[in-house]
């Protein structure tokens, strides 16, 4: 797992608004602390979320995108590309891989975050299929297309040069294990990680209940990957693409 000092830039790709915060809005705030360049990538607007059915649509979408600007803010981040896709219609398609690959040969990222791209029977939330969808042309993107200088000929894409990304780091939830894990200590961050998540106010009923659960869920990650007792971290499986 490279670690900041070998990172100038960074790439989280993500299905939805609030799926950095949940996932790694520790470890980011950890990256940007440390003068890396974090750029977040949203697929969709997250129009299909929350609770309230007298919001429209299109204006969900503008309110999620407002939330997710500032919830980027708490821990550093100031660039945010959103592609607009609908939500809960995601699929790997080569447009979708296009999209993430002009993003990928924009930003010139050493990193790239993104979702697991295989379905966990173990976590149906974490298993959306637009995160699922968005894993899996995000890992398409990194490789063959984003280095590959003879992908998507007569596309926008064809006019940027081709990037090679070092490492991908899937996203992981509380008792995940895997030989490839990278884990990152983020205890003192986690003030900064609940700041952003309290920002996507039309997704939580109730707020402090899904604060408690995500502190619990972070700090089993730090005890299953023997750090002290009270800290809280976040897991990733790296992958080099090298």
């Amino acid at each position: 797992m490279l670690s900041s000092s070998e990172i100038e830039r960074l790439l989280v790709v993500t299905a939805h608004p609030d799926d950095v915060d949940f996932g790694s809005a520790g470890t980011i705030a950890n990256m940007t602390d440390d003068g890396v360049e974090v750029v977040y990538c949203l697929v969709t607007d997250g129009q299909a979320g929350g609770f309230d059915h007298s919001i429209p649509r299109d204006e969900m979408a503008m309110i999620r995108r407002e939330e997710q600007t500032k919830a980027a803010a708490e821990v550093g981040v100031t660039e945010l590309h959103f592609l607009g896709y609908m939500d809960g219609t995601v699929e790997a398609t080569m447009k979708l891989r296009h999209d993430i690959s002009c993003v990928i040969r924009q930003v010139r990222p050493q990193v790239v975050i993104t979702h697991s791209p295989i379905r966990s029977l173990d976590s149906t939330y974490g298993s959306h299929p637009d995160h699922t969808a968005t894993g899996e042309a995000a890992m398409c993107a990194v490789y063959p297309d984003a280095r590959n200088p003879f992908a998507f000929p007569g596309m926008p894409c064809a006019e940027l040069a081709d990037w090679n990304v070092d490492e991908v780091w899937i996203t992981f939830g509380p008792g995940t294990a895997d030989e490839n894990r990278g884990v990152v200590d983020i205890t003192r961050q986690i003030d900064r990680k609940i700041r952003a998540l309290r920002c996507h106010e039309s997704q939580h009923v109730d707020t402090d209940a899904t604060i408690s659960r995500v502190k619990e869920w972070f700090q089993s990650i730090a005890s299953d990957n023997g750090l002290p007792e009270g800290a809280s971290a976040e897991a990733f499986r790296v992958v080099d693409t090298r």
